[in-house]
């Protein structure tokens, strides 16, 4: 007994030490770049407020290294090349870690590992997987060009031809759900977090078929060289060493319920 009190003892004056360990950045401000376009990492709720996971993580980054984070929106398509010209100090919207987008910009460690899914309507009885999908050529996929969804289409669902005219461009995430609802398109390819929430919002309006499309990391990207990454790094460490990560997914992909 004496030995499990001095362990809880030991732990608790750990705790801060944790803390005091991350770097001060001495209210450094920052101003963070974000499509509000990709739930439940960060949207827009029915107040008008940009919320989502990405959004408490970054708040809760900013609390622990003394930052003074603002917020800007941008599109997914000038995002990249925003934050590489050093318009914006970071740039959060579920981005997959790839080698080619590491010659624009540096990423953080990754906050989250997320599979790829297809998301269909829930009544879709016409194809259960990739291969079925790829054997109906009337059938049409909605995706945003030069991201992870529309590259996993081309080359693992159908023929590897990015101008494939079964491919459909839109230039957010939600207006491909929103057309996959409307029956313009058959199917949206999405990571497993956003595609959990959107169909657990949907009321049966939405499912998942198929077995996983491969596994992705996401991060957050910074202008090369720049100096906020190793502290953003130690605080996503710390993070997800005291359990805040885990909270954070349960709070958003278990317990929240889009729409509400």
């Amino acid at each position: 007994m004496k030995r499990v009190l001095l362990a809880a003892l030991l732990s608790l004056f750990a705790l801060p030490a944790v803390a005091a360990d991350l770097p001060d950045l001495k209210g450094k401000e920052v101003v963070v770049v974000s499509e509000n376009a990709y739930p439940p990492l960060q949207f827009i709720d029915k107040s008008g407020k940009a919320v989502g996971w990405e959004y408490d993580a970054m708040n809760e980054i900013a609390k622990r290294l003394d930052m003074k984070v603002s917020y800007q929106n941008s599109s997914w398509d000038a995002m990249i090349p925003a934050v590489s010209s050093g318009q914006y100090d970071i740039g959060m919207d579920g981005i997959t870690i790839r080698d080619d987008r590491k010659e624009a910009v540096d990423f953080s460690a990754p906050y989250m590992r997320s599979e790829m899914r297809m998301l269909v309507r829930g009544d879709e009885s016409r194809f259960e997987n990739a291969k079925g999908f790829a054997a109906d050529p009337k059938l049409l996929m909605a995706a945003q060009p030069g991201t992870t969804p529309f590259y996993v289409g081309v080359y693992d669902v159908l023929d590897g031809n990015e101008a494939n005219p079964r491919i459909k461009m839109f230039e957010t995430f939600g207006a491909g759900v929103q057309a996959l609802e409307s029956g313009d398109v058959d199917l949206v390819l999405t990571d497993s977090t956003a595609a959990n929430g959107l169909v657990a919002a949907s009321d049966g309006k939405l499912k998942v078929v198929g077995a996983p499309l491969g596994s992705e990391d996401f991060g957050f990207i910074f202008p090369k060289g720049s100096d906020l990454v190793a502290p953003v790094n130690a605080a996503i460490a710390a993070m997800r060493a005291d359990g805040t990560l885990d909270a954070l997914n349960t709070k958003w992909f278990l317990d929240y319920k889009m729409g509400n």
